[in-house]
């Protein structure tokens, strides 16, 4: 399975990572965004986890996702959001005419050399390019015990990745961490899981035994056992780079 096909597997289960993907917290985007920004442009946002927290930070929100169906969903759950065809390559919007420029769990899906290129050119000088990874904390037994029933070679290229440094005209990077615990019932929970393009692209008997295996890690783990709630605690890294003149 090819790198590509996984970056197109999300279109086969829309409503799935809708419902069970985490959000962010709030405070990311009050680090990241600039005071005065006109203009946030979200860079893969999906079906807008990460766009619905630049709402209001900015005079304009842009979204710019490559799939169709993503930006379909996205388009009608936030219909004030300017939703557009593009990729972290190839941003549809003029030379310097955006104030911050994320990409919350994207990054890894562009070839960074032409990304770092076209943030360059999309941000004003003193903009924010934003890269946001939702990463699960695995301190606990039960949150171990998830990663050890899900996690797949194929996940690797598309885990976070803690020595990303840009070239190009931006500023050394600053970096922060930001703990919280994502609430879902079961159900949403299991979306979550099947919603991730390793496990889409899986064949049908191999995705239901992996279904099986995390449905028997809730059955049965004390954490999880007879509660309605699933508690899952992730660590939101976030790096932040500002465009030099």
């Amino acid at each position: 399975m090819t790198f590509e096909q996984h970056a197109r597997s999300f279109g086969s289960a829309v409503e799935a990572y809708e419902h069970g993907r985490p959000g962010y917290p709030a405070e990311v985007a009050d680090w990241l965004v600039p005071r005065a920004a006109r203009r946030l442009v979200d860079v893969g946002a999906g079906t807008g986890k990460f766009t619905r927290t630049l709402l209001g930070r900015g005079a304009e929100v842009v979204a710019v996702e490559p799939h169709p169906a993503m930006r379909a969903r996205l388009a009608t759950l936030l219909p004030d959001v300017r939703a557009l065809d593009g990729t972290g390559e190839v941003v549809p919007l003029p030379d310097a005419s955006a104030d911050a420029l994320t990409f919350a769990q994207s990054w890894h899906w562009v070839d960074p050399a032409a990304g770092i290129t076209e943030a360059a050119r999309v941000l004003r000088p003193g903009g924010v390019l934003g890269l946001v990874w939702n990463v699960r904390d695995e301190s606990s037994d039960w949150a171990q015990r998830l990663g050890d029933v899900i996690t797949r070679p194929e996940a690797q290229r598309m885990s976070y990745d803690d020595e990303s440094v840009l070239d190009g005209p931006f500023g050394e990077r600053e970096h922060r961490v930001f703990a919280w615990v994502h609430e879902q019932d079961r159900s949403a929970f299991l979306d979550m899981v099947l919603s991730r393009s390793y496990v889409i692209v899986l064949p049908d008997a191999e995705r239901a035994d992996l279904r099986r295996a995390v449905e028997e890690l809730l059955d049965t783990h004390p954490d999880t056992a007879g509660h309605d709630v699933v508690r899952v605690p992730y660590r939101t890294h976030v790096h932040r780079y500002e465009r030099r003149p």
